[in-house]
C-alpha cells in the first residue's frame, strides 16, 4: 500500500523556520515527481514547488513566485523522502501543506494527508 506522510507542521512566529517532511512507503519515487502544495483557508490547493528526478519546478502562481529564495524543495532518496525547507515565515504561509507524487509532472497519482502551517504575526 502505497502511503504519503507529511510532517513539521505547527504553530510559528513570523521570521521563524520550519522543516516539512514526506515520507513515502509502499514503492521507491526515485523516478516520480515529488511536489508540495498548499491550501490557504478558503482557497484552492496549489502547488508551490516539485522535484522531478532531475530539478527542481516552481509553479508561476503568484504565492509560488514569493516563496523562491525563502523556500528549498529537496530529496533524500534513500530515506524515499522529501523536504520543504521553509525559511523567513510569513503570515501568509499559513496553510495546509499537502505532499504529492506522480510518475509524470503534473498528473498526480498519490497524496499525504496534509500538515498544518499556521505562522502568527
Amino acid at each position: 500500500q502505497v502511503q504519503l506522510v507529511e510532517s513539521g507542521g505547527r504553530l510559528v512566529q513570523a521570521g521563524g523556520s520550519l522543516r516539512l517532511s514526506c515520507a513515502a512507503s509502499g514503492r521507491t519515487f526515485s523516478s516520480y515527481a515529488m511536489g508540495w502544495f498548499r491550501q490557504a483557508p478558503g482557497k484552492e490547493r496549489d502547488l508551490v514547488a516539485a522535484l522531478t528526478a532531475s530539478s527542481a519546478y516552481w509553479s508561476s502562481t503568484p504565492y509560488s513566485t514569493s516563496v523562491k529564495g525563502r523556500f528549498t524543495i529537496s530529496r533524500d532518496g534513500a530515506k524515499n523522502t522529501v523536504y520543504l525547507q521553509m525559511n523567513s515565515l510569513k503570515p501568509e504561509d499559513t496553510g495546509v501543506y499537502y505532499c504529492a507524487a506522480g510518475a509524470t509532472m503534473g498528473k498526480w497519482d498519490y497524496w499525504g494527508q496534509g500538515t498544518q502551517v499556521t505562522v502568527s504575526s
